[in-house]
């Protein structure tokens, strides 16, 4: 039987935290499904991104240990996925640790340790020193790092 693990994220400023997470989670199981929260989604929630839903989900699609990235948007979706996918477990980063211990219902839930020292917040908040232009060069400088990257997908 095919184990299915399932996350979701908003995954902006894709970095080495989300791509050691996703492979952690990639080996609990034969398959991973990535839920990408889009932009509406976020917007709710009350979170602004830099890069965009379609480049997020494209990203995650790209990613060598991810199956299927599909898009989440709304918060009520997770049971309707997890049965539409088999999902065996659910797994999150353990900055969510509790959140989600309610679909222990309809799967095995987990919570992996986050990797120390990068993620996307503290990233935004280096951003927020930096004016439009210094933005814009930044965006080119990941785009470029995430084209090296898939090189060694």
């Amino acid at each position: 039987m095919t184990k299915v693990v399932l996350t979701y994220g908003t995954f902006d400023l894709f970095h080495v935290g989300h791509l050691r997470l996703l492979k952690r989670l990639r080996g609990l199981g034969d398959r991973l499904i990535v839920g990408v929260s889009t932009d509406e989604f976020n917007r709710s929630k009350g979170k602004q991104t830099i890069i965009g839903f379609p480049e997020r989900i494209e990203i995650l699609q790209n990613v060598g240990c991810v199956d299927l990235a599909i898009p989440e948007s709304s918060w009520d979706q997770k049971v309707e996925d997890i049965h539409t996918h088999g999902v065996s477990i659910f797994g999150m980063g353990d900055d969510w640790t509790g959140k989600f211990d309610h679909l222990s219902e309809d799967c095995e839930v987990v919570y992996l340790p986050r990797t120390e020292g990068v993620s996307s917040t503290d990233l935004k908040r280096m951003l927020k020193i930096l004016d439009r232009s210094h933005v814009a060069d930044l965006k080119k400088a990941l785009d470029l790092i995430g084209s090296i990257v898939e090189r060694f997908d």
